[in-house]
This record gives C-alpha cells, structure tokens and sequence, in this order.
C-alpha cells in the first residue's frame, strides 16, 4: 500500500479523481481514501496544514492502512539558489527549522530522541523520483533539503536564515512530520514540492496565483511515478 498525503484539497483531489474500487473512511479529522491508482493499491489524504496535522495523518496511514511507502506532495516556497516558481524539489532530507533547543547547547533543529536535525528520505525514492520528472516535469528539478515549519515563510530575513542554517531548498509546513514518523515506523518515504513563490515578502501574492498549477504538476507527476515505484519496489526498496 502506498500512501499520499497533501495538506490541501488542491494538492491531492486530482489524485481522488483517477482512483477507482475507492472507500472512505474518516479518522481523526481527515478522510483516507483507499483504492487502486494507476494500478496500484493506494491510499490518499488531505491532512490540513501544519506538522501536527501531519503527523497524525502518516501515523494514521501506517497503523490504519500498513502502508509501506509515503509520499508527501505539495506546493513550497522556494529557497535554495536558482530555485524558482514553477521547479520542483525532491528531498534527500527534511528538517524542522522551527524546533530549536540550542539554548539547551543543541544544534538548532536537533530531535534529541532521534539524534539527528536532518531525517533522510529513502534513497532509491528520491532517486526514482528524479528520474521520473526529468522525463515528465517541464521546469527545473532539484534534489535537497526541504525545510519544514508551522508558520508560512514570507520575509527574506527568514528565509536567508533557514537557507543559510539548514542549506535547505525549499520551505513549506508538514514535510518533515511526516519524515519523522515514517523514521520511527520503518516507512520509505519521499517529499516532493512544486515551488509556488520564493517565501519573500511577495511569496502571499506569489502563492496565490502559483499555487494551484504547482499542484497540478505534483498530481500529475505522481500519475507517472507511482507505476515506475510499483514496478522497482519488489526489487529495491
């Protein structure tokens, strides 16, 4: 069972629309859809932003439904150097910028229980990922860090300082819950965004008019990527 999670309707009511055989059930505020995408048994949720709401969903996904791998799909500002409206980025790690014990003499971002500030994405998911948008994406893609925070980033200030602490790429608000819980549950998983703004002072005007044909392109990028993952996973993962 593969699972796909977005934080909002647009994110992943295209995904909705291409399943079949589906039921749904309603857990803890979020309504899971089961069935067949692309051919393969998936399930696919909406979990509303913010990294709480996020971590109860794939918490959800793994102990409701087993699923073995998560994919996390959505829309981010976009951070990194020559990471623009409209590319997309693909995680080898997330980290949640906003969780910060450092008076305690920790690394900014550190999750003590985990001993770890940066949680890698599985691999051979970023990897396929990549491959798959190269073929099917029309902008730029990148391979990084993502950054996760429960605030929506719209000031240089800020975002200099998460670029420059965590060398991240894009920033968005459920990434890295999600990676936290598929660390602790055994679940491969991967973080994909489509950059809606460059989280500046424009990024609220920026998102407004870029955020809904940035998910077009993660939904449609996942129509392809699912297949290509069913296909590798007896093999890889």
């Amino acid at each position: 069972m593969i699972g796909i999670i977005g934080a909002m309707d647009m994110e992943v009511d295209g995904l909705k629309e291409k399943m079949s055989s589906v039921t749904v059930e309603s857990i803890g505020g979020s309504a899971f859809y089961q069935g067949v995408l692309c051919g393969v048994p998936c399930v696919v949720a909406r979990c509303g932003e913010g990294k709480v709401n996020a971590a109860m969903c794939a918490q959800t996904m793994a102990l409701q439904f087993q699923t073995s791998i998560l994919i996390n799909i959505g829309v981010a500002g976009g951070i990194g150097k020559g990471v623009c409206v409209g590319d997309l980025v693909i995680s080898n790690g997330l980290v949640q910028h906003d969780f910060d014990l450092s008076d305690l003499g920790y690394q900014k971002g550190l999750i003590t229980n985990l001993e770890k500030a940066v949680i890698p994405a599985t691999p051979m998911l970023t990897s396929l990922t990549a491959h798959v948008a190269r073929e099917v994406y029309d902008g730029n893609v990148h391979i990084g860090i993502i950054a996760t925070g429960d605030q929506f980033i719209a000031s240089r200030d800020k975002l200099l300082d998460i670029h420059s602490t965590f060398h991240a790429m894009a920033c968005e608000m459920e990434g890295a819950a999600i990676a936290q819980v598929c660390l602790l549950n055994q679940i491969d998983f991967v973080v994909i965004r489509a950059i809606s703004d460059n989280a500046d002072e424009k990024a609220d005007v920026s998102f407004e008019q870029f955020a809904p044909m940035a998910a077009q392109k993660s939904i449609d990028l996942m129509l392809k990527l699912i297949p290509a993952i069913n296909t590798q996973r007896g093999i890889s993962l």
